[in-house]
């Protein structure tokens, strides 16, 4: 799943030297009391000099016209499912330090807390209980070889799709069924990135599966990246993962094909295409699934955008969604955005099947129609 709460950046401050006594030294007139080692404090403030701090919350009000029994069940949402109620949906803090070339050691450590996670890590082999708090979690090695060659080695999100977990990081509010069930969340193991130039970015993977934080069969899965910038205003990101993902299951292996495409026709307008492959065996037969979705985002002024989204998935056999059906959604979201971090999106969402996979008044119908209110609101020290 390849599309993925904001991508934060600055350069880190340069510390200050300490002034005064060395350390040990007895101070002119002083009683004969050392000072404190200042290479100590030296050290932990260079730290957060380095260290990004990040974090996000994120809550919601959706009320679904077919006024589901179920309050806590909208179907096909993965993240905003609660019907009719102002709800909680994730809160996170992040600590980053990106290697460098003058530092090459780095790491990354997101925290969760909220239903978000809770859904994200509800299929792990391992237990959801494991480590569903910690989103990601790996250190980071810039090697001096050419450009750079990166690894990250631990827990990290997935490389797939055109958006990402963390809701300020998105286009919508609502996550596209592509985002929901066409691609994995995280991994655990390791990859590589490399850039020749300021064109090409490769990556390969190396990882337990999807969504595993534990191995559930004796192989691994194996993924690859390429991200062509051909020009500033356009992107194209590829990606490839393979591998067994049923347990105690090496013979069946998933494969999964991802391509996003941006283009940034202008300051004010931007569009997006989104293709999933995916196939796999089940009960002894193959089983297949894909769509496409389509984005864009007219920015009328910083603080106001409004965004269309259109999907097709075709899960005909059932191996996704549990239920042999081609669906379709369309969303209209209007996002407004405070100077200080706080974003708002107010969202209509229709979807619609060519079979009954919805319900109103307990009476199955082909189509449910939703209205949401989103508030995220986002900081980062190196902002």
């Amino acid at each position: 799943m390849a599309i993925a709460i904001v991508t934060l950046l600055a350069a880190p401050a340069l510390a200050q030297q300490p002034s005064g006594p060395a350390a040990g030294e007895v101070p002119a007139g002083g009683g004969g009391q050392a000072q404190p080692d200042a290479s100590a404090d030296s050290g932990f403030l260079n730290f957060f000099r380095k260290t990004e701090l990040a974090g996000t919350v994120d809550m919601y009000f959706h009320y679904n016209f077919n006024e589901p029994a179920t309050a806590s069940k909208t179907p096909l949402r993965n993240f905003d499912f609660d019907h009719n109620q102002f709800s909680f949906a994730l809160a996170e803090l992040a600590l980053i330090k990106p290697p460098t070339a003058d530092d090459r050691v780095g790491f990354r450590l997101d925290l969760d807390y909220g239903p978000v996670t809770d859904w994200v890590h509800s299929a792990d082999p391992a237990g959801p209980e494991l480590i569903k708090h910690i989103q990601q979690a790996y250190v980071s090695y810039l090697a001096p070889t050419g450009t750079g060659l990166s690894f990250d080695v631990g827990k990290f999100v997935t490389q797939h799709g055109a958006e990402v977990i963390e809701a300020k990081d998105n286009w919508n509010y609502s996550r596209s069924l592509l985002f929901a069930w066409a691609i994995p969340y995280y991994h655990m193991g390791v990859r590589v990135g490399y850039a020749p130039n300021d064109k090409l970015t490769l990556g390969a993977s190396v990882s337990n599966g999807w969504n595993n934080i534990t191995e559930n069969n004796s192989q691994k899965t194996y993924g690859v990246q390429a991200v062509i910038k051909p020009v500033t205003a356009v992107s194209i990101v590829q990606n490839y993962m393979g591998g067994p993902e049923q347990t105690n299951n090496t013979d069946d292996w998933r494969h999964l094909a991802d391509t996003t495409v941006t283009y940034a026709v202008n300051d004010m307008f931007s569009v997006m295409g989104n293709y999933d492959y995916g196939r796999d065996r089940a009960a002894g037969k193959d089983v297949t699934w894909q769509g496409v979705g389509l984005y864009a985002k007219a920015q009328v002024n910083p603080f106001f955008a409004i965004v269309p989204r259109w999907e097709y998935y075709n899960d005909e056999d059932g191996f996704t969604t549990g239920a042999q059906q081609n669906v379709q959604e369309f969303t209209l979201t209007a996002e407004v955005k405070h100077s200080q971090g706080l974003i708002m999106r107010l969202e209509y969402r229709r979807d619609w099947s060519d079979i009954d996979f919805f319900t109103k008044n307990r009476v199955p119908r082909d189509n449910q129609n939703t209205f949401s209110v989103g508030w995220v609101y986002a900081f980062s020290t190196k902002q």
